[in-house]
């Protein structure tokens, strides 16, 4: 069964909204990075998207970003180590700066995840759940 791709409803279409410059490249599921980080770097990779200004570039402090996000320090440090070491963002204290997906991810596989069912999109809160599932638990 196709799924006709209409807004359910089209008076309440989402925009960005003035002021703002923000999205999720789909390449971030599709090619495999939402596989491949912990749960708390990708939390970290959506705040830093939903953060940024046009050219990508926002500042946290650590405390600060820790609070917001509920991270200890040694999280806040493990989920930038896999941002950085996927390409996704650059950092130099306070600055990060998103950068656009790239064409593979550079870290290792994780387990495979059951394909999404009868071809449907994934919410965001199943892909989240789905990282959870993932990351270590210490």
């Amino acid at each position: 069964m196709k799924v006709k791709k209409e807004p359910i409803d089209p008076a309440r279409l989402r925009i960005v909204p003035r002021g703002g410059f923000s999205w999720i490249d789909r390449r971030f599921v599709r090619e495999g990075f939402v596989d491949r980080l912990s749960g708390e770097a990708i939390l970290l990779y959506f705040f830093l998207v939903a953060v940024s200004d046009a050219r990508g570039l926002s500042f946290y402090a650590d405390p600060t970003l820790a609070k917001i996000l509920k991270l200890d320090q040694d999280d806040l440090t493990r989920a930038r180590a896999f941002l950085l070491g996927a390409g996704l963002v650059l950092y130099r204290y306070p600055l990060y700066q998103v950068l656009p997906v790239p064409e593979r991810p550079k870290s290792p596989p994780g387990p495979p995840d059951p394909p999404p069912r009868g071809g449907e999109a994934l919410s965001l809160s199943e892909i989240l759940e789905r990282a959870l599932r993932r990351a270590p638990h210490g």
